[in-house]
């Protein structure tokens, strides 16, 4: 039977990544400039490995296959070809991202066979002045665009955002982005892992060598439009599954509790991911005696609950529990089967 699955930790040392991740995990702490904690990954490159119930030491790639529609929701299997469509990061960003950007799904399944990436952001922790990059703020041309990657003057025309806890950001594909230094964020992500790399500040990686840039692939993926607002507006209320964004990809909700909270979803026929911003609780699941029926997850940490036991409480542990929930909603994604097709295409 399908149970709640709770995950080893699954860390990726970065060049501009911190040492705030092994704390707020819990874990012990390394040298190491640790940048993402990929929380629920079905990603070739870097899967996530089960850690409780009989499936533990499971990678989730094979859990997805063998549970299929029980765990992704019949729909969700259906329009997805039986992948696990999301992938869901905690981010340190201890100094700056790479100017970068990402394909569409169209342009992605073209070059790479993959989806491609839409994402979130939702920040947990910012210090003061900590900032983003989100869009361009005057409207400029590729041979521009080209010139200012040449000379490093691409920042001068992204729009900056100053953020604090709460702040979000919606980073559809094509969107020019990044993360600025001393900013813990939860994203939201397709799964993907194809990332163009713009400009990065003529630095050098781990490695002591130049990381490869993606000047020109980005060139046909960015969408130069200015937008008038770059940020989500949503509001929050305790007690409730506030609503912070509904995209073709992904519905997130955010969830402030001090009592006990029921979520019935088995309606949206697909996974939750739920991501325990702050605090700590206790999730049970309702009317049902397999194993695994009641779990705690802890501040940093993340879980994936099978679509069809998508019914259960939350019980907060401690002061000020925060919950970051996110799951498919059930629309009309007739573009996903295109896609779909022309990655199998693609791969013969």
């Amino acid at each position: 039977m399908v149970y709640p699955l709770l995950f080893k930790p699954n860390l990726h040392t970065i060049v501009w990544g911190g040492h705030r991740l092994q704390t707020y995990k819990g874990l012990q702490q390394t040298d190491e400039p640790i940048g993402e904690s990929w929380e629920v990954s079905a990603v070739e490159s870097s899967p996530c490995t089960v850690a409780n119930g009989s499936m533990a030491g499971r990678d989730l790639i094979s859990v997805v296959e063998e549970w299929g529609s029980e765990l992704l929701g019949d729909a969700v299997y259906k329009q997805y070809g039986g992948k696990l469509p999301l992938l869901v990061k905690f981010i340190d960003a201890r100094n700056d991202l790479s100017i970068q950007v990402h394909p569409n799904d169209a342009l992605a399944a073209e070059r790479h066979g993959k989806f491609g990436k839409t994402e979130m952001w939702y920040i947990i922790d910012a210090e003061p002045g900590a900032a983003l990059y989100a869009g361009f703020k005057e409207s400029i041309s590729k041979d521009e665009y080209r010139r200012r990657v040449a000379d490093g003057t691409i920042c001068d025309v992204l729009a900056r955002h100053e953020v604090h806890p709460g702040d979000v950001f919606y980073i559809p594909a094509g969107r020019v982005h990044a993360i600025c230094g001393g900013i813990l964020l939860a994203e939201v992500q397709q799964s993907s892992d194809v990332t163009y790399r713009i400009f990065d500040y003529n630095r050098l990686g781990l490695d002591g060598k130049p990381r490869q840039l993606h000047t020109d692939l980005a060139v046909d993926a960015i969408d130069f439009k200015v937008a008038a607002d770059y940020r989500t507006h949503y509001g929050n209320t305790l007690e409730t599954a506030a609503q912070v964004i509904d995209t073709p990809f992904f519905d997130v909700r955010v969830m402030d509790i001090t009592e006990q909270f029921h979520r019935n979803l088995v309606k949206y026929d697909s996974f939750i991911i739920s991501m325990c911003i702050k605090g700590a609780c206790r999730l049970k699941i309702n009317g049902y005696e397999g194993e695994e029926k009641e779990i705690t997850l802890q501040e940093g940490h993340s879980c994936l609950i099978p679509a069809a036991i998508a019914d259960y409480n939350i019980t907060p542990l401690k002061k000020g529990t925060r919950i970051l929930e996110t799951h498919i909603d059930r629309k009309d994604r007739s573009f996903i089967r295109k896609v779909l097709r022309f990655i199998k295409l693609s791969k013969k």
